[in-house]
């Protein structure tokens, strides 16, 4: 037997047995993190996403309040009552760092507890760099912040990265990335970085997922497909509005489904992967066998590709090939698990999708069984490049919520 308490579609089930410090720990813990994904809230709309009365929320508030978490935000008018106050997170009561970590850098992103941006970072640029690169440039960024932000790293919460790969946590609790695509030997996260801060990490296009059901676009729908679309390929799969990760953590490894048997061989060393046609160094490198010319690998390269592909019949087909591609394997995923909403990110879904988003669309509608085809709406990232590091800053506030749970 179990009580249920839902804030939105959060849901904290609190067994019968449970005491009143325990109980009032969770409610505390429940209106915290309403208040940290709300922005901006009032103690009735917290009475009622939390199903908590009137007095424990003034309660609550309050002892956030004193202690320095939260700060009422100015009021709004009642009709004909006394003003209402707007409670929101105090913005200089914690930080937290989020680290997009690819194979050829790492972007570093300061933010405070409204989860607002402070300061960035970014190093790296080099191709193909190992394990012990990527180390180097995470230590050099989380310097150049600290030394720009003091007075913020006395009240940091820790450090989340989303990597480039998969990110299990054994028996004893440490964290490993299996980077495959990378040709990385498993790695220990605590290789990768060198801090005393916590530490938090998971893959890339999970915590890009995760930005999205926190703060963006899958904060209003239950079941939604999150697609990264860059050097890599990876998706986040949100069901009954959590987060889906598998028995350890694996799971919508969507770029490593094959989309043809015994097709293009893919940085996995599979064959006929997603990766292997929409990732960028696989599109990249069609086009340049076709002929096509361009300066590096990334942004502007796939802005030169679709530049191309308006004029050049060469070009066009690739670009039609690429956008069925993954119109096919968001299909396969729409009739696997029948979302409400695709979300895609990472610097070439961007780009795909201010240029291409309705024929995306359209094919991946095409590809899909009729009626869960019909059932989806598609929209870009909320967040553009800060999608991932926004996730990962989110992981250690997660921690500080359930820590305020624990302690009270």
């Amino acid at each position: 037997m179990s009580v249920s308490f839902s804030s939105g579609r959060q849901r904290l089930v609190v067994p019968e047995a449970s005491t009143v410090t325990s109980l009032r720990h969770r409610n505390r813990s429940l209106v915290l993190r309403h208040i940290i994904l709300a922005r901006e809230t009032t103690r009735a709309k917290l009475g009622q996403a939390c199903d908590l009365s009137p007095a424990s929320v003034t309660k609550i508030v309050g002892e956030m309040i004193a202690d320095g978490l939260v700060q009422e935000n100015g009021s709004v008018s009642s009709r004909g009552g006394r003003p209402i106050a707007l409670i929101g997170p105090r913005p200089e009561a914690a930080y937290s760092i989020g680290a997009d970590i690819g194979e050829r850098g790492v972007a570093v992103e300061l933010f405070d507890l409204t989860m607002n941006r402070v300061d960035r970072e970014f190093r790296g640029g080099r191709e193909e760099e190992s394990a012990e690169t990527i180390a180097h440039d995470l230590s050099d960024a989380l310097d150049a912040l600290r030394d720009r932000n003091p007075e913020a790293w006395t009240r940091l919460l820790g450090v989340g990265l989303g990597l480039p790969g998969l990110v299990e946590t054994d028996a004893a609790g440490e964290q490993i990335l299996y980077a495959q695509t990378l040709g990385w030997p498993p790695v220990p996260v605590d290789r990768l970085i060198s801090t005393t801060l916590p530490v938090f990490a998971d893959n890339g296009a999970k915590t890009q997922a995760k930005a999205e059901l926190w703060f963006g676009a899958a904060q209003e729908v239950d079941h939604c497909l999150v697609a990264l679309l860059g050097r890599g390929v990876g998706l986040g799969m949100i069901s009954d509005g959590r987060m889906t990760h598998g028995y350890a953590g694996s799971a919508a490894e969507w770029g490593h489904t094959k989309i043809q048997r015994g097709g293009r061989r893919c940085r996995c060393g599979g064959h006929g992967c997603v990766e292997a046609y929409a990732g960028s160094d696989a599109i990249l490198t069609a086009w340049q066998r076709e002929g096509g010319t361009f300066d590096g690998t990334g942004w502007r390269a796939i802005g030169a590709f679709l530049e191309a592909a308006e004029t050049d019949a060469v070009a066009a087909r690739l670009r039609d090939e690429v956008i069925d591609v993954i119109g096919i394997g968001l299909a396969n995923m729409v009739n696997l698990v029948n979302p409400q909403r695709i979300i895609v990110g990472g610097w070439v879904g961007l780009r795909l999708m201010e240029r291409l988003g309705e024929r995306l669309e359209a094919a991946i509608r095409a590809h899909s069984l009729v009626r869960p085809g019909a059932q989806f709406d598609l929209r870009p990232s909320t967040f553009g490049g800060d999608a991932v590091a926004l996730g990962a800053a989110i992981m250690p506030v997660e921690a500080m919520i359930a820590a305020d749970t624990a302690t009270g």
